[in-house]
């Protein structure tokens, strides 16, 4: 057998040396140097010299067909009959019923050094605070607290600021959302641009006054309608310090949801208009909004060279258990760092809301008489029934001496004497009364405390910084520093309850159809600024500068912005009005498919080659998804005679080489694909089925392979309370354990098989479950791909979850990933609530054992829970007929058909470790890492369309000259914008964004279909692109504000496990 394999190898080789000579001797003879110089005017003894070398070649080909007559007689002198295809053609079927490809047995290697494990088996995590340990701890029992209804009375002695009076710094903000109850564009022209102008006009009134400004989605709309005066006015006040600028992220992004790539890039997007318009680097992160924290957020700051950072929306409980052990304000630090390098200092605030009644202290009622919107005649009122009163000499003794109380009993909650009261709420200040209002009384209120010592307070405006720089210099440290027993917490802030038991992790899964439209996208326009900056780079390379149409750029930013909106907190998440969703997803869309950028790029590459045929959505019946549309192109005949060529041009966004099925529709059952260079590649025709009994073609039969762990699939469903608070588009509040989903009819199943995949199908009434097991070598071979079609659009007051029970002993622990960035281990806990215990899955979810992990990787964010030991549990769909009382005013009513999709992964620990992860910290193998870049970044198949008859002028394209080590991947390469006056065009230079992945090498090593190596975090990027020469290479921080000293362009970049680095390269 050994025998037999070796010769077909061998004969395989041989076979692929001769036509590779082949190959050579061809372009030799199209590639003469004397026939091009000449043009098409041939002198009669050059055509003599052709008709020699035809010649020449016709022997040549002969003597070809015999050693290849030769091989091919060994080869079946060595094989039993039947096991090579009677035409010679691959695949083909042997005598035992499997099937035989051309890239059987292709050889690969896997060198991962064991250094390179060693973050995996290293311990992680310092900190003195586990938000692990913190669930273990706290009873979630909610005991009335008072007047601070969810914490406890607070108390402080008279004289405790008699050697160090108290420093207030109250904060003015107006939370703009992008998008929520109106759209974006509404809200702009209904209120944003007005607070923009007021504010112009207002903060110059009096220098002591200060405001805080954070969507810069907002602000580039209005500095773009902004005259001159106003632009310059902006400039002064930030330079004045009475303005300033804070996280500075295209959004406040939701941070469950999104996907790493997508939260750096609305930040870069945000920090590079910020540099090019105003001079300004952000120094605090201020996230009020979004429902939950992620870890991720801090170490992107961080990594932004941003110093602090502010986070509201934490479990009420926590901020209880915070408060007391006045943890509220620490350094937070990333659960696998062995150091501090990754400490971010974080102010959590300590109440409900970020709104007026509930920032100046523990009670409301007191705190809302200090908003003075609300004063008597407007149109909002206090609940607690007590209204402002306007400050007059008369009554500012005792107004002052009554906040002073409430400033002081809040105080008494943080470690330092310098406090933050932030004054703002939902798109506040639209009008100038409110700006008088407000600045006008609390400054009166300043100037007495400030003028009578006896009350030891300095109380002034503020803006984030000023009240952290105080925070700093009161506790003597630099800031960013970790001032003297400040404690060091790791662990994320999901998921948030803000009262009872009303946990906000419906939002997970709520609209499932934008959250995986948003991935397909986001993949998308990271392949097009791939493709952008290469191609800029090699027209530069040939002095194509001018030739290249550099106004493509324009559509980059474009589509950037456009993802960078879907980041918002409440557009990703699915909890914006109807209207408003239809509108992001309209922009999405646009970007998606009206001109391909991947595609426009590509094909920009060669200005004089073919034109492309876009795929328009309006043909496409209302109810199909532009999901499935945007991964498969549609080659239709249409356009073309009959019987001339389609043709496709396949793009590999990955880094890695890899061996996958392509698919695409295409409407005859006569297919056959060429490589370029003429090679047959093997095909397998599937139908395209338009219901569960009717096809357009027809298919082959295969069994399926058997599975090592038993894992049974099982779909329940979950209803809603049946009175009070219900289910909504923020909430989910069950009413009990799921129930089984059944059907009177039993499903319509059917089986495909064949030689590239075989797939079983199973169709239900509310859903089309598809499992796929591709038979190729490598990753896409190595976990089985579900595609899982859902339509709950006839159903009420339902969520349809897909449940996985298998026998992996994995207790109450599982694993769930942060926005694809790292993974964060969970516990399963009784004594909350069942909804309590969802998460967030942007990308993967895992169960684990001593012996298996069973890991579920998805292409779209959805919610994900373990409840029994050896299950994992994914919400699908929720659709609920009401609202849940969170200011959306909706229920979930505009479902969707939507395609989930998944890559089930099994892995099997290796012999003799057995070792299971630290409490704290998890990672994916090298081969689960592989797996979902994969899923997430399919390769793009882009139709062309020749503008003349013949074959389109394109050839291959390949960039790298040298493989990246396995475990970097290349986040992006983005063109950065000019700092000229043109902001569509690009600059020389372009960010390399890189993140070392971080492996755990326990989990025994698989052929992953290309030849993987790591390097210890050592990359030389001067080696990386062919035909490109490095003129520059300079490190930077993550958003390209901050530049570090430039490197020797021969330098090897050293990068830690998990590091994410941004550097600028001037490639030509």
């Amino acid at each position: 057998m050994k025998l037999r394999k070796q010769v077909t190898v061998c004969g395989g080789a041989i076979f692929c040396v001769a036509v590779f000579s082949l190959y050579l001797m061809l372009d030799r003879v199209q590639h003469d140097p004397a026939r091009r110089q000449n043009g098409g005017n041939f002198p009669r003894s050059q055509i003599s010299v052709l008709q020699n070398r035809i010649e020449q070649l016709e022997q040549l080909l002969e003597e070809n067909h015999q050693i290849i007559s030769h091989i091919k007689d060994s080869v079946m002198e060595l094989t039993d009959t039947g096991a090579v295809s009677p035409s010679g053609h691959l695949p083909f079927r042997s005598a035992n019923g499997s099937w035989v490809l051309p890239f059987d047995g292709r050889p690969t290697f896997l060198a991962v050094k064991p250094q390179d494990c060693q973050l995996a088996v290293g311990n992680g995590d310092q900190a003195d605070v586990q938000m692990l340990d913190v669930y273990s701890l706290l009873k979630f029992d909610n005991p009335d607290g008072g007047v601070w209804k969810q914490g406890f009375d607070i108390t402080y002695e008279a004289d405790e600021w008699d050697n160090e009076p108290l420093q207030v710094f109250v904060v003015p903000h107006s939370h703009n959302d992008p998008g929520w109850i109106k759209t974006f564009d509404k809200y702009f022209t209904d209120q944003t641009q007005h607070i923009l102008n007021n504010m112009v006009v207002k903060l110059a009134e009096d220098p002591r006054r200060k405001f805080i400004w954070s969507e810069i989605s907002f602000f580039s709309k209005w500095w773009e309608t902004a005259d001159i005066h106003k632009q310059e006015a902006v400039r002064k006040l930030i330079l004045g310090g009475q303005l300033e600028i804070v996280t500075g992220g295209w959004v406040m992004t939701d941070e469950a949801n999104v996907h790493y790539f997508a939260m750096i890039d609305q930040l870069i997007e945000g920090h590079q208009w910020l540099e090019r318009n105003l001079g300004v680097t952000p120094r605090s992160g201020w996230a009020v909004d979004p429902f939950g924290h992620s870890a991720t957020m801090s170490y992107l700051l961080k990594r932004a060279n941003l110093t602090s950072m502010l986070i509201q929306r934490v479990h009420y409980t926590i901020k209880k258990h915070f408060a007391s052990t006045r943890s509220l304000e620490f350094m937070w630090r990333q659960s696998w760092d062995t150091g501090s390098s990754t400490d971010m200092f974080c102010h959590m605030m300590p109440f409900y809301s970020y709104d007026v009644p509930h920032t100046c202290g523990p009670d409301p009622k007191v705190c809302c008489q200090f908003d003075f919107k609300r004063l008597p005649g407007g149109r909002i009122n206090c609940p607690w029934k007590v209204p402002p009163k306007a400050i007059v000499e008369a009554n500012v003794a005792e107004r002052a001496q009554l906040l002073l109380d409430q400033y002081r009993k809040k105080s008494k909650l943080y470690r330092s004497k310098v406090l933050l009261v932030p004054l703002g709420d939902d798109f506040r200040y639209d009008k100038a009364l409110e700006w008088d209002q407000q600045y006008i009384n609390y400054q009166k209120l300043f100037d007495y405390m400030n003028s009578h010592p006896e009350m030891h307070v300095q109380a002034q405006f503020g803006t984030l910084s000023d009240y952290f720089n105080a925070m700093y210099k009161a506790n003597g440290v630099a800031q960013g520093s970790r001032p003297a027993d400040f404690p060091v917490l790791s662990g994320d802030f999901f998921a948030y309850a803000d009262r009872e038991d009303h946990y906000w992790t419906g939002y997970f899964t709520s609209r499932p159809f934008y959250k995986s439209l948003d991935r397909v996208i986001e993949s998308h326009l990271r392949g097009a600024e791939i493709l952008y900056s290469l191609a800029v780079a090699n027209a530069r390379h040939v002095g194509m500068d001018g030739r290249y149409p550099v106004s493509d750029y324009a559509l980059l930013v474009d589509a950037r912005r456009t993802v960078g909106l879907f980041q918002h907190h409440d557009a990703i998440t699915g909890t914006a009005k109807e209207n408003v969703v239809v509108d992001y997803g309209t922009k999405m869309i646009g970007e998606a498919t009206q001109d391909s950028l991947p595609q426009r790029t590509l094909i920009e590459l060669d200005p004089a080659g073919p034109r492309l045929l876009s795929t328009s959505l309006s043909s496409q019946p209302a109810a199909s998804s532009p999901v499935s549309i945007l991964h498969q192109p549609l080659l239709m005949t249409y356009f073309s005679p009959p019987l001339s060529g389609r043709y496709l041009v396949l793009f590999n966004p990955i880094e890695q080489e890899r061996l996958c099925v392509v698919t695409v529709l295409v409407n005859t059952v006569r297919v056959r694909v060429l490589t370029e260079d003429g090679q047959t590649l093997p095909v397998q025709l599937s139908a395209q089925w338009s219901s569960a009994s009717q096809m357009s073609a027809e298919v082959i039969k295969r069994k399926d392979d058997p599975q090592e762990v038993k894992v049974q699939m099982q779909f329940v469903v979950y209803g809603t309370r049946p009175s009070k608070d219900k289910s909504g588009a923020y909430l989910f509040l069950p009413d009990g354990k799921a129930k089984p989903y059944h059907q009177k009819e039993s499903p319509a199943v059917r089986v495909v098989e064949g030689p590239l995949f075989s797939e079983v199908v199973a169709h239900y009434q509310h859903f089309q479950q598809t499992v796929r097991i591709h038979n190729v070598p490598g990753v896409d071979g190595l976990s089985a791909d579900i595609t899982t079609t859902v339509d709950i659009r006839d159903q009420t007051n339902k969520e349809l979850a897909m449940r996985l029970v298998t026998d992996i002993q994995s207790g109450d622990v599982f694993y769930t990933d942060l926005n694809g960035f790292q993974m964060q281990p969970r516990q399963h806990y009784l004594k909350l609530p069942l909804q309590a215990n969802f998460y967030p899955m942007p990308s993967q979810a895992y169960i684990q054992d001593s012996q298996h992990r069973l890991t579920l990787h998805t292409a779209q964010s959805l919610g994900v829970s373990s409840l029994e030991s050896g299950q994992l549990e994914v919400i699908m769909d929720r659709r609920l007929m009401q609202d849940d009382n969170r200011g959306l005013g909706q229920g979930l009513k505009d479902n969707k058909k939507t395609v989930n999709r998944f890559r089930l992964l099994l892995e099997s620990r290796s012999t003799g470790n057995k070792m299971m992860d630290s409490t704290t910290t998890s990672f994916p193998s090298i081969l689960s890492h592989m797996t979902n870049a994969v899923l997430n970044h399919e390769v793009l198949a882009l139709p062309v369309l020749p503008k003349r008859r013949g074959i389109p002028p394109l050839q291959t394209f390949a960039p790298l000259k040298s493989i990246l080590p396995c475990d970097v991947h290349l986040l992006n390469l983005r063109s950065i914008q000019s700092q000229q006056q043109d902001p569509h065009s690009p600059s020389p230079y372009t960010a390399l964004i890189l993140h070392r992945l971080a492996l755990d090498c326990g989990l025994e090593a698989q052929n992953l279909g290309f030849n993987c190596t790591t390097t210890q975090g050592q990359l030389s990027v001067s080696g990386l692109f062919r035909d490109l020469d490095l003129q520059l290479l300079q490190p930077m921080s993550l958003t390209l504000m901050h530049p570090g000293t430039p490197l020797a362009n021969d330098s090897s970049l050293s990068l830690d496990p998990m590091e994410i680095s941004a550097f600028k390269l001037k490639l030509r």
